[in-house]
């Protein structure tokens, strides 16, 4: 049985790449706060890993990414351009990677970033604001 994640519908994605696998996730988010929130409790869970990137977007004008240790935008950038080709607002894409001992470079990070993000996205349905 799939664990389930608490306090939020989230879709989730994997994408794998030379040994690296990134898990992503896509959820709802009502504000910054709660985007923080989010992010906290998914550092929490996959602590383990050696990044946990994100992008999220709040309007037209707020939106955040971080690297989280990947070369400066490889991570959250892609993240954020996946959102922003599907027009989505108030969501929050967390992508995970466990390092397969092969580095993949910037444009192999970059690609595989936004793969994990998009299959995330594919079962993403907005059903109105949260």
């Amino acid at each position: 049985m799939a664990e389930r994640i608490p306090f939020t519908i989230a879709t989730k994605g994997i994408f794998k790449d030379r040994g690296s696998k990134f898990l992503s996730f896509a959820e709802p988010i009502k504000d910054e706060e709660h985007a923080k929130e989010r992010i906290k409790w998914y550092k929490k869970k996959y602590h383990d890993a050696r990044h946990v990137c994100y992008a999220y977007r709040l309007g037209e004008n707020l939106w955040r990414t971080k690297d989280d240790g990947e070369p400066h935008g490889t991570a959250g950038m892609p993240i954020l351009r996946s959102i922003d080709a599907r027009n989505l607002d108030n969501i929050l894409v967390v992508v995970v990677r466990y390092f397969g001992g092969t580095l993949l470079g910037t444009g192999g990070l970059m690609v595989a970033y936004r793969e994990a993000t998009i299959d995330a996205l594919k079962d993403y349905s907005v059903i109105g604001r949260v």
